[in-house]
């Protein structure tokens, strides 16, 4: 088949999945369509790349950027804060709801102030505060919790099938060959394997978790249709996923699918501390063996693959021998400019990222930062294990991607920016019900039956309300 017919073929596809979908939400706020575009840049390329631009190897190009993508994402910021404002939305509720966040991003800020690069640190912090005003969007949509569901599955419909598109008739665009060894690698609509890796982990883990929640009512027809959509694109995942060799993706796409499914199994549901503790306990297990017997290099070497993680205890070694502030570190996005670039291209050339997400926030905010991010990542495990409780719904996701974004962190770097980290915040970031709905506290007695209730899809109870608020309850309309 020729490129050009299989690219009229994907785009007619896509057309009639986003139009006849059966989980199609036609209450769907248009304002979507602004996260949906910024996440599928983060997930894919930037749009000068698609444009037929190449990211420049050389110093000068880091720094300075490209003004297309400028362009394109302040006007998606912009038309995120209109939304915002058009909805009224409270700054201070979320500030006050979310102190360890902001508290983070406000080291961020401040620590421009001692880059060697303070105008091109500000510029890319204002760039990546673009990523938490668009989750802003679907999580202050009057329905929080579909808004989410098509949020994502708009991303995945975008993401999935383009890449395997690509890979089938674009190979000169969707393959790469690695800087030292010489081998092809896919990458599909991403710009590494990694990257495509990171898409199909999100993707796979989605779809798993919007079939295993829609199991109970399989027997409906709208139901039924929606879990075989979901399966043959958990399936064009997994294909991706073994095309992108990407080992971290793959273990934690596992891991995250048995927290989701053990979070909805009715024996953890009665005993949700189980789980709650099981995870701690799991991730302290893992850090003592991984630190004291070195347990990744020697399940590296056991399956067969490079025990140094592909070099990534070499350039760890680099990394922490090059002068930076303990503290205060180098300021934000500033470690990869200049002359410490130069200096880690002269070993690895080509290599921008720490391939250590709790090493890149150490280098670019010190131990201040990374003190910061330690403590959200804490209060937000507090925050969805306080929420897990039956049904589970989204906080059985919002708990797999916590898990998974503290284990990919460990050979990858996702903190603060890219796909991983946002879709993770569209779990852990809280606010306050607003709108035309509110909360209601209702005791676990007989009046509680009389108390009014919503359709499930448009006020999920319990856990279901996960992305709102951590106060028990029930949501039923306002008085007219």
């Amino acid at each position: 088949m020729p490129p050009s017919l299989a690219l009229l073929l994907w785009l007619a596809f896509l057309v009639g999945l986003l139009c006849f979908d059966p989980a199609r939400d036609s209450k769907a706020s248009l304002a979507l369509w602004v996260p949906v575009i910024w996440i599928f840049i983060l997930g894919s390329r930037l749009p000068s790349q698609w444009l037929g631009g190449q990211v420049s190897q050389v110093a000068e190009a880091l720094e300075e950027g490209n003004p297309l993508d400028r362009i394109i994402f302040s006007a998606l910021i912009l038309l995120a804060i209109g939304v915002l404002m058009s909805r009224s939305f409270q700054w201070g509720n979320f500030i006050a709801r979310n102190l360890a966040l902001a508290a983070l991003l406000s080291f961020a800020l401040v620590s421009a102030c001692w880059s060697d690069f303070p105008f091109v640190a500000f510029k890319r912090w204002i760039r990546d505060l673009g990523s938490y005003l668009v989750i802003l969007v679907a999580l202050s949509d009057p329905r929080p919790l579909e808004a989410v569901r098509t949020l994502l599955r708009r991303v995945c419909y975008l993401l999935v099938p383009l890449s395997i598109l690509l890979i089938k008739y674009y190979p000169e665009i969707s393959k790469q060959y690695d800087t030292w060894t010489g081998v092809a690698g896919f990458v599909g609509a991403a710009t590494s394997k990694n990257m495509l890796g990171v898409s199909c982990l999100i993707s796979g883990l989605f779809f798993f978790w919007d079939t295993v929640s829609r199991w109970p009512d399989r027997k409906e027809r709208r139901t039924k249709r929606i879990i075989l959509v979901n399966v043959a694109f958990f399936a064009m995942t997994l294909w991706l996923l073994n095309l992108s060799n990407s080992a971290t993706s793959r273990v934690c796409l596992a891991l995250g699918c048995l927290l989701i499914l053990a979070a909805h199994i009715r024996l953890v549901q009665r005993h949700p501390v189980f789980l709650k503790v099981l995870v701690p306990v799991f991730i302290v297990v893992y850090l003592i063996l991984a630190l004291g017997f070195d347990l990744n290099g020697q399940l590296a070497g056991s399956v067969g693959r490079d025990p140094t993680l592909t070099d990534r205890t070499k350039i760890w070694t680099l990394l922490l021998s090059m002068q930076t502030n303990p503290l205060l570190g180098t300021g934000y996005e500033s470690f990869w400019l200049g002359s410490r670039l130069e200096r880690v291209w002269q070993t690895f050339n080509g290599l921008n990222e720490a391939h250590n997400g709790y090493l890149q926030v150490y280098l670019n905010l010190g131990l201040i930062g990374l003190l910061l991010v330690v403590i959200f990542l804490v209060a937000s495990y507090r925050n969805v294990c306080r929420r897990l409780a039956p049904p589970p719904s989204l906080d059985s996701l919002a708990l797999a991607i916590w898990a998974v974004l503290v284990f990919y962190n460990i050979t990858e770097a996702a903190f603060l920016a890219g796909l991983l980290w946002i879709v993770f915040l569209l779990g852990n970031v809280r606010l306050a019900a607003s709108g035309k709905y509110r909360v209601h506290h209702v005791a676990a007695s007989a009046d509680a039956e009389t108390t009014e209730r919503l359709p499930t899809h448009l006020a999920p109870t319990g856990g279901q309300q996960a992305i709102l608020a951590d106060v028990p309850g029930q949501y039923q309309k306002k008085g007219r």
